[in-house]
């Protein structure tokens, strides 16, 4: 055996490299440097060849891992997992609140600086690593490995209540089947031969009681759990059966359902926008919605709440983006994917927006015109009485046929002349605009605001059962985005049957989730959506952004980013990943933390003989109950880097897919060819085994490459030693 052969090199240097990397070289194949593919594509005629695209490698199948049947199975998942019902009832909140079409500036800028490059950025690492989001920060930096274990435990806790809502939207769909709705009015009570309205419903309103009492049975505080309720177990039962059927067998089956919870919504959302700009009031509801308030985009509370809804909005943090992103081939246009998800994502809510105030214009027009109509007739009757005189009342005003432009008039005149008297006679100005700034969000949008307006539609039973059922698919798009960034990382840790898995995790999500199903339910859902989420998946967030850009570096990103698409990406990113991203989280964790502080922990419980929400604090127990939340998401974050700083747990780093150790290794042995080659060496003069890395000069470079020799550390992206050789300057 030749003194300087690979083989023999390789035999020297196993005394000096883990097992584990001896065991991944034993992998390379010997090659000859005159047919090696080198990234100069120099043959040894000299002649440059015309360059081919790149085929599909063998990898993806040899190592077992499933893949997508096709790029639009994917495309949809990852549009169902981020497109969900924050986008029906939370954006267009938010965008009422925050000053209308103005708040769209600073979600959209916001969107640049931090969303789209955050999104990228997972999906390029669960595509490069191939594994879920425990194996892939395993890998970037043991260390941090807490970042995938933290995402499970969100997901966890995210998936338990986000189903609870699948099952009150599975309740409302079902009782959309009868005509007239269920909700549409107040039931009658009687006591012998007298017949009332239910007081609680007189109070509030139809829907409101239908909610609270009908669905809900809710108690009055969360210290009274009130037992089961039974309805609701049994839809919280049938969503996870749903749920279950769905993801049973990975991306085969979640990836056929897309096709339709997906794609199902949107066609939903058009007939709605197309019906609601047919209805009395629509434009005014759209044109409040985009009447910008320019003011409001120099408040910092609208940078912060735009922040926090791209956030949520694209799935960062969650381990659904990554695990969906790792059954890709290695060479997939993730770049053109990130990109193309944010924009569908940014645009459906737009068209959520648009669909949600057309619908609410109608109903404030409707709620006007019952203002206008009720107010007339105590006019009347004051007027009958004495206590105004008809002179008050304009010729031209006919209460048989009032306009609300008539009633306007009248009331200016009467409240003109009573002056301080005027308060007495409990009049409402009935403006329309009052209605329109009733902000709603959440539960109460979807369950209160939109059915109330649905009663008014032609044909109200069917716009409920499209409208429920869009909801029901909303949630389970993101529904098989939680589950597969919990059941992924298992299957990758674990050699556990997926089916298996599956069932037992929503067998036992179902028995967890009976918190959620008490009649005091609904205080939990509320309690759980502030504190095990929010602040947690912030702080993964930037963990990821730092272990990235800082401790792996994103020079060294970009050139992988370069070698596993083929082209390298926009400085943009380099400096987003490295500098303006970081930043932004910060400040959004810091703006949390001092919100938390500020804001006093409680929630809005029904008051049962007021018929009204009252806030109330939580009692010491619930307190205790919020804090465990945030602290059993985050606490595996510290606990993995003590125990992996003083090596008490191994980590985990070498536990990477096939086709990952494969392609490096190929990588690995196409640069020491070209290094040969460069530098007018024969394979057997070769002074050493390891393999050469080309360090990344910058975003934009193009100036002489220079060839690193980096060993092979078993703390994968987290820890090199380098040493520097040039080569001469080529054009690589």
């Amino acid at each position: 055996m030749r003194k300087h052969s690979k083989v023999a090199l390789r035999q020297q240097s196993k005394d000096n490299v883990t097992e584990s990397v001896a065991d991944l070289l034993a992998l390379e194949a010997p090659l000859d440097y005159k047919s090696s593919q080198m990234s100069m594509n120099v043959p040894p005629g000299g002649a440059a060849p015309k360059t081919k695209p790149s085929e599909p490698s063998p990898d993806d199948e040899e190592d077992g891992r499933p893949a997508w049947n096709n790029k639009i199975e994917y495309i949809l998942a990852q549009v169902g997992f981020s497109v969900g019902l924050g986008n029906v009832w939370r954006f267009p909140y938010l965008c009422q609140k925050n000053g209308g079409g103005a708040y769209l500036v600073p979600y959209f800028i916001l969107l640049l600086l931090i969303g789209i490059p955050l999104f990228f950025l997972e999906l390029a690492v669960g595509q490069r690593i191939r594994r879920g989001s425990i194996g892939v920060w395993n890998y970037v930096y043991p260390r941090l490995g807490g970042i995938g274990v933290s995402s499970l435990m969100v997901c966890a806790f995210v998936g338990l209540y986000y189903n609870v809502i699948i099952g009150w939207s599975i309740f409302y769909f079902f009782q959309s089947f009868q005509y007239p709705l269920p909700w549409s009015e107040c039931p009658i009570r009687r006591n012998g031969t007298l017949a009332y309205l239910e007081p609680e419903c007189e109070r509030s309103s139809a829907t409101t009681y239908f909610w609270y009492r009908q669905t809900l049975n809710i108690t009055s505080t969360i210290d009274d759990s009130g037992g089961l309720n039974w309805r609701m177990t049994l839809s919280l039962l049938a969503a996870w059966v749903i749920v279950c059927l769905a993801v049973i067998r990975g991306i085969q089956s979640s990836g056929k359902v897309m096709y339709f919870s997906s794609l199902f919504p949107y066609v939903v959302l058009f007939c709605f926008l197309v019906r609601g700009l047919m209805l009395k009031g629509a434009t005014d509801g759209i044109a409040h919605m985009f009447t910008p308030k320019l003011e409001k985009m120099l408040e910092l509370q609208v940078w912060r709440e735009a922040a926090t809804q791209v956030f949520f909005a694209l799935g960062l943090g969650f381990g659904g983006v990554i695990a969906f992103s790792s059954y890709n081939k290695r060479d997939n246009n993730c770049h053109f994917d990130a990109v193309l998800v944010s924009v569908i994502n940014f645009i459906t809510s737009v068209l959520a927006t648009l669909v949600v105030f057309a619908v609410l214009g109608f109903k404030a027009n409707i709620m006007n015109e019952k203002c206008v109509v009720e107010n007339a007739e105590k006019i009347l009757g004051f007027l009958n009485t004495g206590v105004l005189s008809h002179d008050l009342i304009p010729p031209h005003v006919n209460f048989s046929h009032l306009s609300t432009e008539d009633y306007a008039e009248m009331y200016g005149v009467i409240k003109t002349v009573r002056g301080d008297s005027f308060d007495q006679l409990g009049l409402d100005a009935c403006l329309l605009e009052d209605e329109l700034n009733k902000a709603v969000q959440g539960t109460g949008l979807a369950f209160i605001a939109f059915t109330e307006a649905m009663i008014y539609f032609p044909a109200s039973p069917f716009w409920s059962v499209m409208f429920f059922f869009m909801l029901i698919n909303l949630g389970l798009g993101s529904m098989i985005g939680t589950m597969t960034g919990i059941t992924t990382p298992v299957l990758d840790t674990f050699k556990v049957r997926k089916e298996y898995l599956t069932v037992g995790c929503c067998i036992v999500a179902f028995f967890c989730g009976l918190l959620f199903v008490q009649r005091s339910g609904n205080y939990f859902v509320t309690m759980f959506d502030d504190y095990s989420a929010g602040l947690p998946l912030t702080i993964v967030v930037i963990l990821e952004n730092i272990s990235v850009a800082w401790i792996y570096g994103s020079k060294r990103f970009m050139q992988d980013l370069e070698d596993m698409l083929g082209f390298r990406p926009y400085s943009f990113y380099f400096y987003m990943w490295k500098y303006v991203s970081p930043f932004c989280l910060i400040i959004l964790i810091s703006a949390t933390l001092i919100e938390m502080a500020l804001k006093p922990p409680g929630y809005n419980a029904w008051v049962q003989e007021l018929a009204t929400e009252r806030f109330e604090s939580y009692p010491t127990w619930a307190l205790v109950m919020c804090i465990s939340l945030v602290v059993a998401a985050m606490l595996p974050l510290p606990v993995v880097f003590i125990l992996r700083h003083y090596h008490l747990i191994p980590d985990g780093s070498n536990k990477l897919s096939v086709s990952y150790k494969k392609s490096m290794m190929k990588d690995i042995s196409n640069l020491e060819d070209e290094s040969r080659f460069i530098l007018g060496k024969n394979p057997s003069e070769t002074p050493s085994p390891m393999p050469t890395h080309r360090a990344y000069l910058g975003p934009g470079n193009s100036s002489p490459i220079e060839l690193t020799t980096t060993s092979i550390s078993s703390h994968g992206y987290g820890t090199s030693s380098q040493t520097t050789t040039t080569g001469p300057k080529t054009d690589l």
